[in-house]
């Protein structure tokens, strides 16, 4: 199940309330602060913060709204059915890889105090911690330890989720934890994913730090954008994988797909509809795809011996006959977690370098790959 998870993961408001206007509730700036993602909303106050999160998994029919406000702050009537927080937090759990990052973006990563699963995190900063027991593992994120937690007492725990199953959350939550979901994964942007480090930065009261920090990632993203409009080629690609029988790979609105896109890249199922994965017979993809310049995102293989292995028809495409399949499963932290799963979300500025890298390398000729690498 975690390995269809990950594998799908890769393939993968404003707040509704009615008031009057009064003194103390006008907004410092009426808009709201996020552009790109499309699950979060941020609307700063004088002294709090009204955060709503309307996507934190696919199935979701609800917005979920949190006030996250300074000490002793006034918070109008109309707001009190909200959760809410307050800032900044001195401790915090967090329940996905992908939010590791933003905390060491923000050099709050010592506030963190429990994760799920931890042999999954792979960055130093954060092992670190974990091995000296600064970290405490809290089960697994489909059942948290909720005596744990409830003797850590965390100021929050930044919940993830894949299908709307919260009752752990539930239990936490009566046993008066706070708890604030996080849908950065459902994000199809690009962009949109990164941003949610601003999230992180009005829980610390690091707002600006966390704006700057996604500034320069948002800048140095455009500028590979424009950069890679100067290649004279687009070279056809395929991706995904057999799982299971199928062969699963992105749809042409997808996180993944964008990428490519962007890269100057011609993915053959760029003109599919959707923002998921497609799941597609063996035979179909080869019929489409068995020209196809690159591969590139062949699931978990890591080498051509276990490509071939897995499935000998994999040798049929071009791709592989000529070497051009490039995976991001062979970098692994020192538990073996794969660090693209965990910082890839939050550096898509990297993550488009590498495939402009691949597809034109004549456009960044210093330039080293960061998270892929060439089957070997």
């Amino acid at each position: 199940m975690k390995i269809k998870l990950l594998f799908l993961l890769f393939l993968t408001s404003l707040v509704s309330c009615q008031k009057k206007e009064t003194k103390e509730t006008k907004p410092e700036n009426s808009s709201n602060s996020v552009r790109y993602a499309t699950g979060l909303s941020i609307q700063k106050y004088a002294d709090f913060s009204i955060v709503t999160v309307s996507n934190p998994w696919p199935t979701s029919d609800k917005n979920y709204t949190y006030i996250l406000h300074q000490k002793a702050a006034k918070i109008p009537d109309s707001l009190q059915k909200y959760t809410a927080i307050q800032v900044p937090i001195k401790s915090i759990v967090v329940t996905s890889t992908t939010h590791i990052p933003a905390l060491e973006l923000l050099e709050v990563e010592d506030k963190l105090i429990g994760f799920p699963n931890t042999d999954y995190v792979s960055s130093e900063k954060t092992r670190t911690l974990i091995e000296t027991g600064k970290v405490r593992e809290i089960g697994t994120n489909q059942s948290l330890n909720t005596e744990v937690l409830l003797d850590m007492q965390p100021d929050v725990i930044i919940g993830f989720g894949v299908d709307g199953e919260k009752k752990t959350y539930d239990n936490l939550q009566q046993n008066g934890l706070k708890i604030l979901y996080n849908g950065d994964w459902t994000e199809q942007h690009p962009l949109g994913r990164a941003e949610w480090i601003q999230l992180f930065g009005v829980l610390f009261g690091l707002e600006e730090k966390a704006d700057k920090v996604f500034k320069n990632i948002e800048n140095d993203y455009l500028e590979a954008i424009e950069l890679a409009k100067k290649a004279t080629s687009k070279p056809t690609i395929l991706s995904g994988a057999i799982y299971q029988d199928q062969w699963y790979l992105p749809q042409g609105k997808s996180w993944a797909a964008q990428f490519l896109d962007n890269a100057k890249g011609d993915y053959l199922w760029a003109s599919s509809e959707g923002t998921g994965s497609l799941s597609l017979s063996f035979e179909t993809v080869l019929e489409k795809a068995q020209n196809a310049d690159f591969w590139i995102g062949p699931g978990q293989f890591t080498s051509f011996e276990q490509l071939e292995k897995a499935n000998p028809n994999y040798k049929h495409f071009k791709a592989v006959q000529n070497k051009n399949v490039y995976s991001f499963s062979s970098k692994k932290g020192k538990t073996g977690g794969v660090i693209y799963y965990e910082l890839a979300s939050n550096r898509p500025d990297l993550v488009l370098k590498d495939l402009i890298k691949i597809l034109h390398p004549e456009l960044l000729t210093d330039y080293e790959l960061y998270f892929f690498e060439k089957l070997k």
